[in-house]
This record gives structure tokens, sequence and C-alpha cells, in this order.
């Protein structure tokens, strides 16, 4: 019995990522939390004609409780979306306590969930909920995530201009690090199959990939953010939690974790120096830094430095919370 919850579900990315989840054969029961619009959005979902059942919730009388209670896996795309000219610390002062409550929530009803975080910046949220998490006693690295998929999948995509590969989603590129600017370290030397990419265009792929959420808010005009994609990416990270949840072994994703509670993480913690990292692979940290080639290593180096103070940031707006 596979109950998912999205907390956050009425906006951009929360309502294209429930529909996703309600469509999809592996998820037996569907709630749905947030602040506004969650009734408009479930009536709508209620008549697809899929396995899930939906029921919708809003905070009064208990709804995040009544959502969570029961819950296996909990997806969290709450918060504000990045306007033009905001920074991510702009983000943070707001994403940062909305996040925090909700994982309140989590540890107060569902702690053993698997908790993906979608709520950016990632690489300062997924410390929050830890911090959350470790407060309430309840914490297992292994049951949180951070959601970095849509790096992945922009690679994938991006890449298929040079190979002209007709689905782009079989070309398996790791991508390490973290989820913002700098911090994204595609690694296309370790592309499999292997890809041939010219010189001259290595570095505006790499930008590319590591600033693709620029290109979709200048395209919007300022109206969203990477929403649609990143709902498919945040489905495609929850399924496969789903499926590994079932049994199905093998399955290596990239995603962004507590490396010192993560079999081998502690190796690539004590390599980069940062607690938080997306290795390649969640139920086991695959340590792939040895193969990196030197452009990559130079990325590696820029990503940690940024890493470090996301993650300092996150872990201090828990035990520091700024006066309301």
């Amino acid at each position: 019995m596979v109950k998912a919850v999205v907390l956050g579900a009425a906006g951009g990315i929360g309502q294209p990522l429930s529909l996703l989840l309600k469509a999809c054969p592996l998820v037996d029961e569907l709630s749905l939390y947030d602040v506004v619009n969650t009734p408009g959005v479930t009536a709508d979902l209620s008549h697809i004609s899929s396995i899930a059942k939906i029921t919708g919730y809003l905070s009064p009388d208990d709804g995040l409780k009544k959502a969570l209670t029961g819950a296996n896996v909990v997806v969290i795309p709450a918060g504000i979306p990045r306007k033009p000219g905001m920074t991510r610390d702009d983000l943070f002062k707001i994403n940062a306590g909305i996040v925090r409550d909700l994982v309140q929530g989590i540890a107060e009803n569902c702690p053993k969930a698997f908790i993906l975080v979608i709520s950016n910046p990632v690489n300062s949220t997924v410390p929050i909920a830890a911090e959350v998490m470790k407060k309430a006693g309840k914490f297992d690295p292994k049951r949180l995530f951070g959601v970095t998929t849509l790096d992945v999948v922009r690679a994938e995509t991006f890449v298929q201009d040079i190979t002209g590969e007709k689905d782009p989603s079989k070309t398996v590129i790791p991508v390490i690090g973290g989820h913002s600017g700098e911090t994204i370290v595609p690694l296309f030397s370790l592309a499999k199959p292997k890809v041939n990419i010219p010189a001259d265009k290595l570095a505006p792929l790499i930008k590319r990939v590591q600033f693709g959420g620029d290109e979709v808010v200048e395209a919007k005009g300022g109206a969203g953010s990477a929403t649609l994609s990143m709902a498919y990416a945040g489905f495609r990270f929850a399924e496969k939690i789903i499926k590994a949840m079932k049994g199905e072994k093998g399955i290596v994703e990239p995603t962004y974790v507590y490396l010192p509670g993560v079999n081998g993480g502690d190796v690539v913690a004590k390599e980069n120096g940062v607690d938080y990292f997306s290795p390649s692979g969640a139920e086991k940290a695959n340590n792939i830094l040895s193969e990196l080639d030197d452009n990559e290593k130079e990325l590696l180096e820029v990503c940690v430095k940024g890493l470090k103070g996301n993650i300092e940031k996150g872990v201090d707006f828990v035990h520091n919370p700024p006066p309301k």
C-alpha cells in the first residue's frame, strides 16, 4: 500500500506533480495539502480514472496531520518560485520557514516516510529538514532526499542537440554536487553510452545545465519558473523511490543527501569536506570523484565552496531562527 503526499499541491509544481502521481499505477492513495486551493485541485484530479484514491486538505482542522498520517512518500514542492532578479538568498528567507514547519509535521505524523525536498534553495532546505528531524529524534539519512533530478534531465536533454540520440533519457549522465548554479556539476566525461562533445561546445553546455532555470524564468517573462519540467523530474525521482520501496534493485539516481548517513557517503564527505552532496546513487553513495577529468575537478572545487555556505545557512536557520 503506497500513500504519497504532496505538500504545496496547489502551486505551479504541485499541480502537475499531483497529476502525474494520480496517474501513476504504483500509487494507491494520494493526499494533497496546501494553504490555498487544495479542494479545487483535488476535485479536478478525482475525476481521473486511475487507481489512486485522492484526498485534499487545507491547514485548518489539522489538515497537515490528516494529509500526512500513514504516508510512505512525501514530496515537498511548497514555497514561492523564483522571480526575475531574485537570488536564491531572497528565496531562502521565505522558503526556509515553510520547509521547517512542514517537516516538523512529518516528524510528528509520519517520521518513517521518505521525504523528497523540491523547495528551493535545495542546497539549504535539505539541511533544514535534516536538523528538524534530528531535533525530533526521528532522523534517518536514508529517507531524506533533495531532488536534483531536473539537472540530470536537463543534461540528458541538452546533450541530445550534439549526439542526435532519438530518446535523450537513454543517455545516462551523472550530475553531482548541489542544485543551483555552479554547485551543479554535470559529468559528461562519464556519460553512458559515451558522448563526444566538441571542445568549443562543452563550456556552453555545462553552463546551460547549471543555469537552465534562468532560461525558463526569462522565457516566462517573470510569470513563473521551471514548474512543468520540475514536476516531471520530481515525479521521475518519486517513482524510482516507490519502485525501490517495492523491492526493485539496481536503481541509481543522483540525489542530494546527508553523506555521513549513507553507505559509502563518509568517503565522499571526507574527500569534499561537505556533509551534504549529490553523489551518484542514494542507497549507496558511489564515489566516482577519482574518475573526473581535469575540467570537472575544477568545477567540483567551485561547487564545494558554494555548497559549504549553503549548508551552514540551512543548519544555522534551525538552530538560530530569525526573529519573527
